[in-house]
């Protein structure tokens, strides 16, 4: 198979990635308004509710599915078998999650016909094949079609969903939207089994490696959904869980433009390690960690700055309090960022699983607790503290495990530069808005200052990183004039 260039596969997978966090963003001011926070928290709640069925039925496939591909990318017949023994094996438990899915929300009781609806997102999960293209490094046709899937769910959205009492068809909408995005993928298979048999299937074989990396996937759950499970289980007023969902979605839209290289990776790693060639893999964790600090830190410094205007514009009044926990939130970018370089890019890949489970089993625990204790006397607030602190425990425990092949000191040297720049912007947008009164030019004028500064102060310290991106970006500018 032809090298894949991990510049377009980023490109590709983070277009998908921000693709599906922003076009939810794009209705959410118009959403915000129109369901109101009880609305926004009683999605958010439910969703969490039907997302822990997805990750028990899912049992860590995407990862391990990626991975199991991405040994086979030059045997035909191999990867044949892997992809029929790991769609045959979700197949089973996905039918088993969604049986007892049923019984459980599906009958009876509270936002029943929320949960009837979410069972589309159940099927979405048992038919999604994107790990398989992910492992071949294809990334174009995921992010094309499924473009076309999300557009026509947000048009719908605008065009169907126009006061309180349209929650339902904005649960149809997604959960549609979902189902049909990952249905579609189907259609690209044939050609990459043309002329292959299937032998010797043997979908038991995985079940042991996939129970080793389902620990790790509820990671997942701890910074996306045990947060609002349990507020919303431990709080009656479903508002809370409102707030706190939209302080996430925009904190997830930026992980997910600083994690999406980590996808992209993942096969890259797998390869060098399945060949024996560890310093190449040494030099794309040291090039993973120096993309995650290049962006997390203007972003997590980028949104506490406009973090006042930006709320009350984008979502409307009464979302006050997600300014408090956006800014509280904002530090899980960078410690995101790493987890995902440490564990995703690089512990799963090389077979230390063990490591990257017990690192996220204790977040997890300390997650837990720390909710239990802080939720009841702080609401969404001690929810938010909760994720930062859990994430910090699991870095730290995560940092352990690459000493070898970095240390501490290198990382702290290769953070610094964007940490200063980070910072310097921070000021400089809070100077701006001190003479600006007018929250929509103030919010524009300190976006386009902050970004200035950032990559001004990286040219003043000569950051190699940025001059290697611009360097690459007039070769490829100058190759089209010649053209």
């Amino acid at each position: 198979m032809a090298k894949k260039s991990i510049a377009k596969n980023y490109a590709y997978n983070l277009t998908y990635q921000i693709l599906i966090l922003i076009l939810p963003l794009i209705t959410t001011p118009y959403i915000s308004r129109v369901l109101g926070s009880e609305g926004i928290g009683i999605y958010g709640y439910t969703y969490s509710i039907a997302s822990y069925f997805i990750l028990f039925g899912s049992l860590g496939v995407a990862l391990y599915g990626q991975r199991e591909i991405a040994y086979a990318q030059e045997n035909a017949e191999k990867r044949m078998k892997t992809f029929v023994e790991i769609v045959i094996f979700r197949f089973i438990t996905m039918f088993i999650a969604i049986l007892i899915y049923f019984f459980a929300f599906m009958i009876r009781g509270n936002y029943t016909i929320y949960y009837r609806i979410l069972l589309l997102e159940l099927l979405a999960t048992a038919v999604d094949i994107s790990w398989f293209f992910q492992g071949l490094e294809e990334f174009k046709k995921t992010v094309i079609r499924n473009i076309v899937v999300r557009l026509v769910s947000v048009t719908l959205v605008f065009i169907l969903v126009n006061n309180k009492d349209d929650l339902i068809k904005f649960f149809l909408i997604y959960s549609l939207a979902d189902f049909i995005g990952n249905l579609s993928l189907w259609v690209y298979l044939p050609k990459y089994f043309k002329g292959q048999k299937i032998k010797n299937i043997t979908f038991y074989r995985h079940i042991v490696p996939l129970l080793l990396l389902f620990i790790p996937q509820i990671s997942n759950q701890i910074y996306n959904n045990l947060d609002k499970t349990m507020i919303g289980k431990m709080i009656s007023d479903k508002t809370e869980v409102g707030y706190y969902e939209q302080a996430q979605k925009v904190i997830r839209l930026l992980i997910t433009i600083v994690t999406s290289l980590g996808v992209v990776m993942v096969p890259k790693m797998a390869s060098s390690f399945a060949s024996g060639d560890k310093e190449k893999v040494k030099d794309y964790l040291k090039r993973s960690f120096n993309f995650v600090f290049f962006l997390s830190f203007p972003l997590m410094f980028g949104i506490i700055a406009i973090s006042n205007e930006f709320v009350p514009m984008f979502f409307g009044k009464g979302y006050d309090k997600s300014i408090i926990l956006i800014n509280i939130i904002s530090p899980i970018v960078l410690l995101m960022g790493i987890a995902n370089v440490i564990g995703t890019q690089y512990l799963l890949p090389t077979k230390k699983q063990k490591e990257y489970t017990i690192s996220v089993t204790i977040g997890l625990i300390v997650n837990f607790i720390l909710n239990f204790i802080l939720i009841r006397y702080y609401d969404s607030v001690g929810a938010s503290i909760a994720t930062v602190l859990s994430q910090l425990v699991v870095d730290i425990l995560q940092l352990r495990n690459i000493k070898t092949e970095i240390s501490i000191v290198e990382l702290i040297k290769l953070s610094i530069k964007y940490f200063v720049s980070g910072f310097v912007m921070f000021i400089a947008c809070f100077i701006v808005k001190q003479f600006i009164n007018d929250i929509v030019i103030s919010l524009i004028i300190q976006i386009f200052v902050g970004m200035v500064v950032y990559f001004g102060m990286l040219v003043i310290l000569k950051d190699e990183f940025l001059f290697m991106f611009l360097k690459r970006g007039l070769g490829i500018i100058k190759s089209k004039i010649k053209r």
